[in-house]
């Protein structure tokens, strides 16, 4: 029998590559089940951020210059699409995006980066991105 910390690392990996691979951006049959695996930071340079339950996990990060934040619609298929989008106008905002979708903005600069999600940014669905 393989200890704990191998069977985690090999769903982490699992995951990662689910959700980095070539499939395209429409739902997957195993979306929920990619979405709810704790990985964040696949590496120095690359974040995940999980859309479910109508909030951003984790709803603050931290990457640094040059860094690339992906965002993944982990909610189950039938829930309305979210977006994520800058406060600030013209920085980033991404189309609709359905549950199984992704959207990936690289942060070329220092700085502090607020956004939501434009339909439901009134029940509080808002995060932030600090370039450090």
């Amino acid at each position: 029998m393989k200890p704990l910390g191998v069977r985690l690392l090999a769903i982490g990996c699992a995951a990662v590559v689910a959700c980095f691979s070539e499939r395209g951006s429409g739902p997957s049959l195993n979306t929920a089940a990619e979405c709810r695996v704790p990985v964040t930071v696949i590496d120095s340079m690359h974040v995940i951020v999980a859309m479910r339950d109508f909030a951003f996990h984790p709803d603050s990060i931290a990457v640094p210059p040059g860094g690339t934040v992906t965002w993944v619609n982990c909610e189950d298929v039938g829930v309305e699409p979210h977006t994520t989008t800058s406060d600030t106008t013209g920085i980033w905002d991404s189309s609709d995006l359905s549950p199984g979708a992704r959207f990936s903005h690289r942060f070329p600069a220092v700085g502090v980066f607020p956004y939501h999600c434009t339909p439901h940014r009134s029940i509080g669905m808002v995060g932030k991105v600090v370039v450090r």
